[in-house]
């Protein structure tokens, strides 16, 4: 495969940026082909913009309490991300919901992690849920964004056994590991130009797939 310029992306944040940290290292150690541009946070005590300032990356900080409407928000975010020309913007634990119109300027370029196996479990709460609803596996998905909520094409996903005696903490803990295997794999897909939404659907190497492709605890990824 030929050598790719650093796909520039923007990451955004709210919370301790876990899967951002995952970028951040996939980057320095040459496994993922971005280059983060700036983790923008909508809220200053954000975690990760600390993790962000300690890899040299810069950061901003747009609080939507200062904003009378969700509509005026986005668009203030629309100029802030646009500032770094984008390719790609990453949603890493933003816990907004984005307005169709700030969706519609990123068609195409716009994705999140949901702690489930999409289409289950839209939504919050996912791993009560989960337990409460007695199925036998869970885990995340990686979608691109559509206005409607989680319902966005699936990039990849990961699956993992729901334990007996397994708590919503417990079974948080693993998601999120296959969270920070899969989020950097899906990037770095798009980032090599094998993944896009065409036609309200997922294209991997040329071919639409009607389903993703699943990756299981123990299988490894260096390779996919």
């Amino acid at each position: 495969m030929p050598t790719l310029s650093p796909m520039p992306v923007v990451v955004l944040i709210s919370g301790s940026g876990s899967n951002l940290q995952a970028f951040i290292d996939a980057q320095k150690a040459g496994t993922l082909p971005i280059s983060i541009q700036a983790v923008i946070s909508n809220k200053a005590e954000a975690g990760g913009l600390t993790r962000a300032r300690n890899a040299g990356i810069e950061t901003a900080v747009l609080s939507h309490r200062d904003y009378a409407s969700r509509e005026d928000y986005d668009r203030q975010l629309i100029a802030v991300i646009d500032r770094y020309r984008p390719a790609l913007v990453i949603l890493a634990g933003f816990m907004r919901i984005l307005s169709d119109a700030f969706v519609s300027h990123y068609e195409g370029r716009l994705i999140n992690i949901h702690p489930s196996l999409l289409p289950d479990f839209k939504g919050l709460h996912t791993h009560e849920r989960a337990i409460a609803a007695g199925v036998q596996a869970h885990g995340c998905s990686v979608h691109f964004v559509i206005p409607e909520l989680d319902a966005g094409p699936v990039i990849v996903q990961a699956r993992v056994p729901i334990l007996p005696g397994d708590t919503p903490a417990s079974l948080a803990a693993r998601v999120q590991t296959q969270e920070h295997r899969i989020y950097p794999l899906a990037v770095k897909w798009i980032a090599q130009g094998r993944v896009e939404m065409r036609d309200g659907g997922l294209y991997k190497d040329g071919v639409r797939l009607d389903s993703p492709p699943v990756i299981t605890p123990e299988q490894p990824i260096e390779a996919l």
